[in-house]
């Protein structure tokens, strides 16, 4: 029986005063029971919520540098997938201010790294809902052993918001695991003077007292790891490429010809090449930002726009394969998400080979070459699926996964090979997939077995013979 909201809470109140006759425990309602507070993903325990899934995000955030403190007001767009009673966001570090669902005042709590939130009346499954979320505080930043630094940092200039898997609770309120993908838009008010970079179309800017609001916009569905926040003295360069905004940005403390503003000078060379083998490009625009925080060891494939640390661009070198690697993701990661982090390979197998592919066109060595030097130098003890929690940034998801789409390549040619990715790119775009799906699809194209392939260089345990 689905109940009306008035019938929800007089039988809230029955199981509190404990009548026996409703059949109720706790926040089990005739049917109406919270959504999980875990997606269930063993390598990100805590992260993502069950009951509903998120279409939408609408963010308004204002950032002072001066102070650290953050204020944000974030409307949700999500639909119920269970009769529910209340539901978990994921937010760490922020107070809220006040929570509504639809227009009525919301129950709300804190536990560990969520917000739990008691609608007035119960959401039928089915049932598309908002949730307004008002916020405040100094954000946090999270230590990953793997990657270093994520979350919000604050940094001499401004600030960036930005980590794998962890990034996006520590500036908004979100169910964030890849599993749950959606549309953003984002208004973001800085001080005049600075930048405030993000993802997808740029929207127009105003100004009043001294405050710059930033627009953007991603049309895609994105995955909440993906989504990036960068403020601060920034150059920022406007254009399109077939037809679609392109903003690129170098930290104003970076030289303004160097290696790192070389590099994104090719992204639309390196995408246009990507294209030729992966399928048309997914999103509505393109870009990259270069930071110059050496907290951030790393480069993450933000959707869109790809954020770079500095230590690739070491020496004032330029560095083209890193670019192709973050813009392989917009297809493998950005694109087709992961179902569970588990399958992460098909993220990194994928944008490690578009290195050796660009390597090779760009007049380096071939893409064979690169194979037989990482084959022999591979541990084969270390699986690329399911690699364990430790070792989810390990060599063999990235050089073992690239190693195993070469042994694809030389199994069934380059033909099929590349009809594979296409259709891959194709029928599971702006979506979600395991391991397995990869291997359906690719049995399907190919037209034979390749279960026993996948496996012997993917999990197995000692060298496969090569093809």
């Amino acid at each position: 029986m689905v109940l009306t909201g008035r019938r929800l809470r007089v039988a809230a109140l029955t199981c509190a005063i404990g009548l026996a006759a409703t059949g109720c425990t706790g926040d089990d309602r005739d049917g109406f029971r919270p959504g999980a507070a875990d997606v269930g993903d063993p390598y990100v325990p805590g992260h993502g919520n069950g009951g509903y899934d998120v279409g939408h995000y609408g963010l308004d955030v204002r950032y002072d540098p001066s102070t650290d403190l953050l204020t944000g007001r974030a409307v949700i767009t999500a639909t119920a997938t269970q009769d529910l009673s209340r539901f978990n966001l994921d937010l760490v570090g922020l107070e809220v201010r006040a929570v509504s669902v639809g227009d009525a005042a919301a129950e709300h709590r804190r536990g560990d790294g969520e917000l739990v939130v008691t609608p007035r009346d119960g959401l039928p499954r089915g049932r598309q809902f908002t949730v307004t979320v008002e916020y405040a505080g100094v954000p946090t930043a999270v230590e990953d052993g793997a990657l270093g630094s994520g979350g919000f940092l604050h940094t001499a200039d401004g600030a960036v918001a930005l980590g794998q898997p962890d990034s996006a609770a520590t500036w908004f309120p979100v169910n964030d695991h890849p599993s749950d993908k959606a549309t953003y838009d984002l208004a973001v008010t800085v001080p005049d003077g600075l930048a405030a970079l993000s993802n997808g179309v740029p929207g127009p800017k105003s100004s009043a007292d001294g405050w710059t609001t930033w627009r953007w916009s991603e049309r895609a569905p994105m995955a909440s790891y993906l989504s990036t926040l960068v403020i601060g003295d920034y150059r920022v360069v406007t254009g399109t490429h077939a037809g679609r905004p392109m903003v690129t940005a170098v930290a104003a403390s970076l030289p303004a010809t160097g290696g790192a503003a070389a590099s994104l000078a090719r992204t639309g060379a390196i995408v246009d090449f990507l294209a030729s083998r992966f399928g048309p490009y997914p999103f509505d625009s393109y870009g990259g930002i270069v930071i110059a925080d050496d907290r951030i060891g790393y480069a993450l494939e933000t959707q869109s726009r790809p954020v770079y640390g500095p230590g690739f661009f070491a020496d004032d070198r330029p560095n083209p394969s890193v670019v192709a690697h973050e813009l392989a993701h917009q297809w493998f990661g950005d694109s087709v998400s992961l179902t569970r982090w588990g399958d992460i390979w098909l993220n990194e197998g994928f944008a490690s080979y578009a290195e050796w592919l660009w390597e090779e066109h760009d007049g380096g060595r071939t893409a064979q070459r690169n194979f037989e030097i990482q084959y022999a130098a591979t541990d084969w003890t270390q699986p690329s699926v399911e690699p364990g929690r430790e070792q989810m940034f390990g060599s063999a998801v990235y050089k073992r996964g690239a190693l195993a789409v070469h042994a694809l390549r030389r199994t069934v040619g380059d033909d099929l090979f590349f009809r594979i990715l296409r259709t891959w790119t194709t029928e599971r775009a702006a979506g979600n997939a395991t391991t397995a799906d990869l291997v359906a699809v690719a049995e399907r194209v190919a037209g034979r077995q390749l279960r026993p392939l996948f496996d012997a260089w993917l999990v197995g345990g000692s060298a496969p013979t090569l093809p």
